[in-house]
């Protein structure tokens, strides 16, 4: 433990003498590049981009004089992480249950969270993510996303939703009396002039894309049902798509999925029900799937579930199944865990459970990566160990392409060029 610290300090300490140096070579024992590992490559930064990936006795033959070399013994570089589905603006439910943060917690408090939470998700090697939705924040991830952007505080760079789309009555709360009106944790909409409006709106206000709830927990008896015709969530793609923008689905029953995939959207978020059929048409029409794993892990638990001693719930022995059946079939997978139904920080629970239930570690690291870099369209400036793009980098001790646990083992953080401060 004194040897990991004593490393991390010299590490830290050798980029903080630099930072002033417009050339930094790294020799860690691999590089993951987003899609192969590479034994004994380096990589050289200037200024905030990867400039050179090579091997490095290539790398050595020519060597300015001027660079800073800093060594990574046993140690893997990776790209920064992309986390699929967070909400920066939710903490875990067994804090607080999800509808006394909506309608108890001041926007103010929650604002101050989100900003923790942030911090802590870059800090993991998450260096872009991907919030979905602040479940009765309003606005304030655009205020957030900004805050980040110019320097005000520690963040991932976000790509967002904003307020995100729900059919009227489907969503929550709702555990009141029909006299009440409560706020929900979306925004209600519905029919075509309100539909259209409502997602110009989120657009204008901010959002990178528009999220629908293609489904929700509305059923004559609690189940999840449909909620958005397939000609209404036609609508809601085409209007977002008129403004560069990708829409993207909450949905876990058949139904859900199959009007989410034939109306356009670009990911599925959970899909804890499809089928083998939908699995198929998501492949044909290549729409990705962000299964959201360790959210369920999380909630079971949560509900009584002792993990390791009990038998698995239900809930995770259907998942597996679906999950594994979603692989066959050839969908594409995202990473996503639906990071504040657990803890921030926590992210690379996903990984490992993407792995437990049936991917290879380098097939789940591609998801966190450059998979999520083509689904979330930022695959020109992030997402691969590439010349020319971001140099957003992650460096962990051990071999997570072997053991996947060691991507917790972070010992460097970059983004954008600029060295995370771990402490």
């Amino acid at each position: 433990m004194y040897f990991r610290k004593t490393l991390l300090l010299l590490i830290i300490t050798s980029f903080i003498k630099v930072s002033a140096q417009s050339l930094i070579y790294l020799r860690p024992d691999r590089v993951f590049d987003g899609e192969k590992v590479f034994e004994k490559y380096g990589v050289i930064i200037k200024a905030n981009k990867i400039e050179i990936v090579d091997s490095q006795v290539n790398i050595e033959k020519n060597l300015p004089k001027d660079i800073k070399i800093v060594d990574l013994k046993n140690c893997t570089l990776l790209p920064g992480l992309i986390e699929g589905h967070t909400h920066l603006f939710l903490h875990p439910y067994n804090e607080v249950p999800w509808d006394d943060q909506v309608l108890k917690e001041p926007r103010s408090y929650r604002t101050v969270r989100a900003v923790i939470h942030a911090e802590k998700t870059l800090k993991a090697g998450f260096t872009t993510a991907r919030d979905l939705g602040t479940e009765g924040a309003e606005f304030d991830d655009v205020g957030l996303k900004k805050a980040i952007d110019d320097g005000v505080i520690l963040g991932p760079r976000l790509l967002i939703a904003t307020k995100a789309l729900i059919a009227t009555g489907s969503y929550a709360p709702r555990t009141f009396s029909a006299d009440i009106k409560v706020p929900q944790g979306a925004e209600e909409a519905d029919g075509v002039d309100d539909l259209i409006k409502k997602t110009r709106n989120q657009i204008g206000k901010g959002a990178d894309l528009i999220k629908i709830y293609a489904d929700y927990r509305w059923g004559l008896r609690g189940e999840a049902s449909p909620t958005f015709s397939l000609e209404e969530i036609k609508l809601i793609v085409a209007t977002a798509q008129s403004a560069g923008r990708p829409t993207v689905a909450h949905a876990s029953t058949v139904e859900g999925m199959r009007r989410a995939v034939l109306g356009g959207v670009e990911t599925i978020e959970h899909g804890d029900n499809g089928t083998l059929e939908i699995w198929k048409l998501m492949a044909e029409k290549n729409v990705y799937l962000c299964a959201t794993l360790a959210a369920g892990d999380a909630i079971s638990q949560y509900r009584g579930w002792k993990k390791g001693l009990d038998d698995e719930p239900e809930r995770i022995k259907k998942k597996r199944v679906s999950f594994k059946q979603a692989l066959e079939a050839g969908v594409k997978i995202c990473f996503g865990g639906d990071v504040g139904v657990f803890a921030h920080g926590d992210n690379a629970r996903e990984l490992e459970m993407m792995v437990d239930y049936g991917m290879q570690p380098t097939e789940a690291l591609k998801s966190a990566t450059s998979v999520n870099a083509d689904a979330f369209h930022v695959n020109n400036e992030v997402g691969r160990i590439k010349s020319g793009l971001m140099a957003d980098i992650v460096v962990v001790e051990g071999n997570p392409t072997k053991q996947i646990s060691d991507i917790r083992k972070v010992k460097v953080v970059m983004k954008d060029g600029k060295l995370i401060s771990l402490q």
